[in-house]
């Protein structure tokens, strides 16, 4: 700091003795002048160690005052144009080309230590005999932590059956920015009052959005004959003629297979969850035999025998709605009652022709089932008797049937592709029920049919041909029109199809070996 101060004249190193002159007095005018750059000086030099000295409080010490300057420094820098300087100059008028010089250079903000180690992504050795288990390839010798954490993460969903609500509504949270579903929640969120979502599903377009096909993690080598979601956890089931039944964890975006069980020598042509969920129930194209899967415990069930069923195979059946009991489809038009408890038939019914589809009530007491040749018999489960029966006004020759879960519409279908939707009450009770609407969308015979658990939207699809799938809109009895999309084809011949348990997401099996999957937004639960 010496240098910033010049010593007076008098002062100065004296160079080799000389003779001794008479120094002529100084005038006053520049006496003055040379105080007045003096003064000027030390300021600078007091300047100089007041910055020294704010910069070593911010490295060293005075957290206190550290705040408040980054406080007053962040208001300054929204003032101030890019590059400014940490501490702020003095402003001088003089143009001293000498202060210039002196003047301390400009500092730039910079942090004061760097690690390289907080920037670099951690690996973790996978070849771990306690982590071998994540590996999903053999490219996965290493992972990063975050990637572990997920992995683990999606680990536990599967042994627990699937994600609980509270971790789904935190993970939707987190991800808002992500998804154009938490987009609008968040509106919604933010707007508070003002904005109110309609409980209601609106007609003509229905919202939604193509995800990952549902088993997209283990395609199916043959055609897929089976979709089903699990009653309670977010799983969804595929099965087909490549001789397997495969369990999915549905997330919408990669659905990680969870496991896939192999019968030998077995097509499958239908499978079903339980009522409860905790079993698999799988049928055969040409067996008498069907399997039982107990998810709980893991254990694969073949049912080589049922007492009192005199029936060449076991092919067509629908799970009963109170649990426990299976009701059969068999030939020459018997429906037959079996209880898995005890792998016997404790009663038959019977309709003239052969049973082409089987539908429940909301309640389990009344079950529709409908012949070959059109004629819809009720049956009472519980006294085993035919209550009414109707003939399905213009079929000619019969499909599928199904009942909404709200026990208000019965959906028939006929070879002509023609679907029509009556009354549950009226089916009930009238000898001659005329249909609310005949859907006449489907140019292919209506092989199957579905109602959403809401009763909102009946889905109804063809095997005969590409893309032959609508869905309904059951307040207006209208077609949704933006689905399928025209312009990709990706369903292609449909043999069976079903929605989430709260209608969150929809899924339909092809003869691709595929089940494509869509998000319907407006239902915000799986």
């Amino acid at each position: 700091m010496k240098d910033l101060i010049q010593l007076p004249a008098a002062e100065e190193e004296r160079g080799p003795a000389k003779k001794r002159t008479r120094t002529p007095r100084p005038d006053p005018g520049d006496e003055e002048e040379q105080r007045r750059t003096h003064v000027k000086r030390l300021s600078a030099l007091g300047e100089r160690d007041g910055s020294v000295k704010l910069l070593e409080e911010l490295v060293f010490g005075a957290e206190d005052e550290l705040l408040e300057r980054l406080v007053e420094g962040s208001t300054r820098e929204d003032q101030e144009p890019a590059g400014a300087s940490l501490v702020e100059e003095p402003v001088d008028g003089s143009g001293d080309s000498e202060d210039e010089d002196e003047a301390p250079p400009p500092a730039s903000r910079a942090a004061v230590w760097v690690d390289e180690d907080d920037e670099r992504e951690e690996e973790v050795d996978m070849t771990h005999r306690y982590r071998r288990d994540l590996i999903r390839g053999e490219a996965e010798s290493t992972m990063t932590n975050q990637k572990l954490q997920q992995r683990m993460r999606e680990q536990f969903q599967k042994a627990m059956g699937g994600a609980p609500s509270w971790a789904e509504k935190r993970r939707k949270k987190k991800k808002k920015d992500e998804d154009e579903e938490d987009e609008e929640e968040e509106l919604l969120r933010r707007t508070g009052n003002f904005v109110v979502s309609s409980d209601r599903l609106p007609g003509s377009v229905l919202r939604m959005k193509k995800c990952l096909h549902a088993n997209g993690s283990r395609p199916s080598l043959d055609r897929l004959t089976t979709v089903q979601f699990h009653p309670v956890a977010q799983v969804v089931m595929t099965a087909g003629l490549d001789q397997s039944v495969s369990l999915f964890q549905v997330d919408g975006k990669t659905n990680p297979k969870i496991q896939s069980i192999h019968l030998e020598r077995f097509p499958v042509h239908r499978a079903r969850f339980s009522r409860d969920g905790d079993t698999v129930i799988a049928t055969g194209l040409k067996n008498k035999t069907f399997y039982l899967y107990d998810m709980r415990e893991g254990r694969v069930t073949p049912v080589h025998t049922v007492r009192g069923l005199n029936e060449a195979r076991v092919k067509e059946f629908s799970v009963c709605p109170e649990g426990g009991a299976l009701l059969l489809t068999g030939t020459r038009g018997y429906l037959h009652l079996l209880t898995l408890k005890t792998k016997e038939v404790v009663r038959s019914m019977k309709v003239n022709g052969a049973v082409v589809g089987v539908a429940f009530s909301h309640d389990g007491s009344k079950v529709f089932a409908n012949s070959e040749d059109g004629e819809v018999y009720v049956w009472d489960m519980r006294s085993s008797r035919c209550v009414n029966r109707f003939t399905d006004e213009g079929c000619v020759k019969a499909t599928a049937i199904a009942a909404s879960p709200n026990g208000q519409y019965l959906a028939c279908s006929s070879q002509s592709g023609v679907v029509n939707v009556y009354s549950q009450e009226a089916c009930l009770n009238l000898a001659n029920p005329k249909p609310l609407k005949a859907v006449m969308n489907l140019l292919t015979s209506a092989t199957s049919m579905t109602f959403n658990p809401s009763s909102e939207i009946l889905a109804i699809a063809s095997r005969d041909e590409d893309e032959a799938v609508r869905l309904v809109h059951m307040s207006s009895l209208s077609v949704f029109s933006n689905f399928p999309v025209s312009k990709r084809k990706s369903i292609y011949r449909t043999s069976c199809l079903d929605f989430s348990p709260h209608s969150g997401f929809f899924s339909l099996a092809n003869n691709k070996g595929h089940a494509p999957l869509y998000r319907l937004l407006h239902y915000k639960d799986f």
